[in-house]
């Protein structure tokens, strides 16, 4: 039997407060964004134009991304990272781009004060116990016409009694909008909206073992509205 835990209890998890997640990931090149997400986040918000357009990344460890974006982007471009960790350091020019926020903060407990253009979770949701949670908030933070973007392995969703809930998962995903690319592993959403997805929150399994990254990652189970 699987002793499953809180999220409270998850953020301790050596596997969850982990210091290298998203370190050295930067904006574009070998190891980045634009390549894991297939899209250049930066030139993603620049073609749409506007006044001020605003990208949130969760678990954005260093926050190397956004600082990047910041300088390609226009000043008042506003640009927020959400990490359990945080940088190890504030980026050094921080004070030069106000609208550069990198926010130390369990995802769990953190909500924005305003929506999204661009909501991005890069190698994350592997290490939150609700994942299925999150996506659904994350979609409430969107601007109408925004997008979110993550990667999301529907193996680690499971059922109380430990069996894989990704098929059921997948379609409740899909039946509420979003677009679920498999060879990526690759959740998207194109629009804001409230999501209420058929499934409850039961725990976390720390102990999951390594997913298709060949890195640890979280269990996260869930019962079916039905099996509650």
């Amino acid at each position: 039997m699987v002793r499953l835990i809180s999220d409270s209890e998850l953020t301790a998890s050596s596997v969850v407060a982990n210091s290298t997640m998203n370190r050295e990931r930067g904006l574009s090149g070998v190891n980045s964004y634009a390549r894991e997400l297939g899209f250049d986040p930066a030139a993603w918000l620049a073609e749409r134009g506007g006044s001020a357009p605003a990208w949130l990344d969760l678990c954005s460890g260093e926050g190397r991304a956004l600082t990047e974006a910041a300088w390609l982007l226009p000043a008042e471009v506003e640009l927020t990272g959400v990490d359990l960790v945080g940088p190890l350091a504030p980026p050094p020019d921080a004070a030069t781009r106000p609208r550069l926020r990198l926010v130390t903060a369990a995802l769990a407990d953190w909500a924005p004060e305003r929506s999204y253009d661009l909501i991005t979770c890069v190698h994350g949701l592997h290490y939150l116990g609700d994942q299925l949670g999150a996506i659904a908030r994350a979609a409430s933070w969107l601007t109408p016409d925004g997008r979110f973007a993550a990667h999301f392995d529907p193996e680690s969703v499971r059922r109380p009694d430990g069996s894989v809930a990704a098929r059921a998962v997948v379609a409740a995903l899909r039946a509420a909008g979003f677009e679920y690319r498999a060879r990526r592993r690759l959740l998207l959403l194109d629009g804001g909206r409230p999501v209420e997805l058929p499934f409850d929150y039961a725990g976390a399994d720390p102990s999951a073992g390594p997913n298709w990254t060949g890195q640890p990652a979280v269990g996260s189970y869930y019962r079916g509205r039905a099996e509650s």
